[in-house]
């Protein structure tokens, strides 16, 4: 499906706020009223069940649903948080009870805590200072909380802990600073650790974009220390010699700078890794410090098994300017779609002078109609089924579309019955290039600190594609017998088009074939805000093509879900998401039990997090079974 049409896009007025934002600690308290939990499935006919719950929610009328609440509504989505909680917090049961067959184990969720300092900046929400999450599971169905900050070296510069006073001085890659240092910071890479989690090998992490990633202990979440995954690994196995090309010399010009001035790491692990399932393996990807800049990328594949040692590496350069956030693997293959950038040098100059974010000296670059989509062979010293050695992966596979790439939910392969075929399936979010906009990401204003929620908000015209992310299935076919008969498909996927992102399913199908997706959306109820904070938790079946819903009701949003798996079957478990009650400034850890996703007993139990430890907009999440 062509995704790429000429977008007739209307853009909702400019939200203005009618006051100064509040302090990091001023609570807004409207009148409490009913709140109402909504459940829907779409398969061949709409099924809509209400259900009312007595939960202190405030519900204005439509008449109120104005631009002013809708504002505000986005502004206390990411609100700081700057109190923690190294003790355990018994977490309060309002609604249904935590299920005696719930596993033991802890969901842990990254995300930024805090965005204004004491001396007037304010950062975007990705430079946010890492706040890690904790939900235990544990004896007597009690679940207990507990948050602390990632202390990487930025935050221990910024954060005087003594006072609880912050002042900002490392710019970081999205923000302008106001009260620091403008002219001549070098300080770009900010590692905040606030991007993503993991457990593996008996170790916790933090993973950021741009840097190493941070181990916490599990127990407290003290932080440890930085923990260098990739570059051991690199100086202990034989690195590719560099070239001569044109493009070595200007990457060997570039490294003082980046390493030295930028104080760069050579190699940056992406902050979202894989894990297979059925070989119990960890997978990660690392990328040069100069790809940032040079119109090639290097990509470098690492296997871990179960107790943290290197099983295998892969490298590979593709000679293009590329921006990867997530990846997809299959049992064969490590999936690139070419999400593609340029360098803006009058951005750049600006950007290094400190007037703009340093993130302003990239683009996107749509001069492209198709999306390049690289099948990097994870084994290509082996001939399984002679699949691999007749396909040259440098020739990408063309996908009709102009898509970039934000989120993979899975990805697996299987050999048609003729087996002249091999089919891949690949399940994701993706946005429009036309929409994309690095420095505007969460709707952030570098000039005046703010947050406008009309950049998330696009809406498009009746018969033009979805600019917002959106779910998308990209069916590949690769002909076996060596012809070059291959086929690219891009459809939204069960054909639904709400806006929606953070794609999850059971982590024991990863990477093999799965029928149940899981995702955050939108049920676009909202004039005000259609798209975005999402507001509903979408379970998609991939095979009879239904969508089903629940939503949190009105001024209620959401982060990503998580699957926890008890039992064999796909959807045998509970699904775990954050309810972000902005209106009351509360949060609440839902249990939903995925079976019955679209009827009015979706709910198993809603959990409150103590009023004074609201926190702001979680990113990604990890469940870590006791096991």
């Amino acid at each position: 499906m062509e995704l790429t049409k000429s977008l007739k896009t209307t853009i909702s007025p400019k939200f203005s706020s009618p006051l100064p934002l509040p302090s990091v600690h001023r609570v807004w308290s409207p009148p409490t009223k009913t709140l109402q939990t909504i459940s829907v499935s779409t398969s061949v006919t709409n099924h809509v069940t209400t259900t009312t719950k007595n939960d202190n929610i405030n519900h204005p009328t439509p008449q109120n649903d104005d631009a002013v609440a809708a504002f505000w509504d986005y502004q206390f989505l990411f609100i700081s948080q700057r109190s923690e909680t190294a003790e355990p917090v018994a977490l309060h049961v309002i609604n249904g009870a935590v299920p005696a067959d719930f596993p033991a184990g802890t969901y842990y969720l990254a995300g930024p805590g805090i965005f204004s300092d004491d001396h007037g900046s304010t950062v975007h929400p990705l430079d946010g200072h890492g706040y890690l999450r904790a939900f235990a599971f544990g004896e007597n169905n009690v679940v207990k909380f507990m948050a602390r900050y990632v202390k990487t070296e930025a935050q221990e510069e910024e954060h005087q802990s003594g006072t609880d006073m912050w002042r900002f001085t490392y710019r970081g890659p999205f923000s302008v600073l106001r009260g620091g240092r403008k002219f001549g910071n070098s300080k770009v890479m900010k590692n905040v650790a606030n991007t993503s989690v993991l457990m593996w090998g008996g170790r916790l992490m933090c993973l950021w974009e741009g840097g190493d990633p941070y181990e916490i202990e599990s127990g407290t979440l003290k932080t440890v220390g930085k923990v260098d995954v990739i570059n051991g690994c690199d100086s202990s196995l034989e690195g590719v010699s560099e070239g001569g090309d044109v493009w070595d010399l200007a990457a060997r010009l570039l490294k003082p700078i980046l390493y030295g001035v930028f104080k760069m790491p050579p190699k940056r692990l992406l902050s979202h890794y894989k894990l297979d399932a059925q070989r119990n393996r960890l997978l990660t990807v690392s990328c040069k410090a100069e790809d940032m800049l040079l119109p090639r990328s290097n990509f470098t594949f690492y296997e871990f098994d179960s107790n943290f040692k290197l099983l295998h590496k892969q490298e590979f350069t593709i000679p293009d300017h590329l921006m990867i956030h997530d990846w997809a693997f299959t049992d064969t293959y490590y999936i690139i779609f070419a999400n593609r950038i340029k360098l803006d040098v009058a951005g750049a100059m600006i950007a290094v002078s400190g007037i703009s974010p340093m993130i302003t000296a990239l683009s996107v670059n749509p001069s492209k109609n198709t999306t390049p989509i690289y099948l990097l062979p994870r084994f290509p010293n082996k001939n399984e089924d002679g699949l691999l050695l007749r396909r040259d992966w440098r020739v990408p596979v063309e996908a009709p579309s102009q898509l970039w790439l934000l989120h993979v939910g899975n990805a697996y392969q299987h050999l048609e019955e003729n087996e002249n075929n091999l089919n891949i399936q690949i399940h994701a979010s993706a946005c429009s290039y036309k929409w994309f906009n690095f420095h505007k990401l969460f709707g952030y204003d570098w000039r005046s600190g703010k947050l406008d929620p009309s950049i998330m908000n696009v809406n498009a015209g009746q018969n033009d594609m979805l600019p917002l992310p959106h779910l998308i299935q990209v069916s590949i076919t690769l002909d076996t017998k060596g012809n070059s008969n291959e086929k690219c498909e891009v459809e939204t996927l069960n054909q639904w088009n709400k806006s929606a992102d953070f794609p999850v399913i059971n982590p024991s199908f990863s990477g093999y074939k799965n029928t149940c997706v899981y995702a955050a959306a939108s049920s676009g109820s909202r004039p005000a805000l259609p798209h975005f904070p999402f507001d509903t938790v979408a379970k998609l079946n991939v095979s009879n093509k239904s969508v089903r819903t629940w939503s949190v009701g009105h001024r209620r949003f959401i982060g990503e879900p998580i699957f926890v798996p008890k039992g064999v079957e796909e959807d045998d478990g509970y699904l775990l998401v954050v309810e972000y009650a902005v209106s009351v400034q509360r949060c609440y850890l839902v249990i939903l039990d995925p079976k019955r996703i679209g009827e009015a007993d979706a709910l198993v139990a809603r959990l409150e997090v103590p009023k004074h430890l609201n926190f702001p907009l979680g990113f990604h999440g990890f469940w870590a079974s006791a096991k």
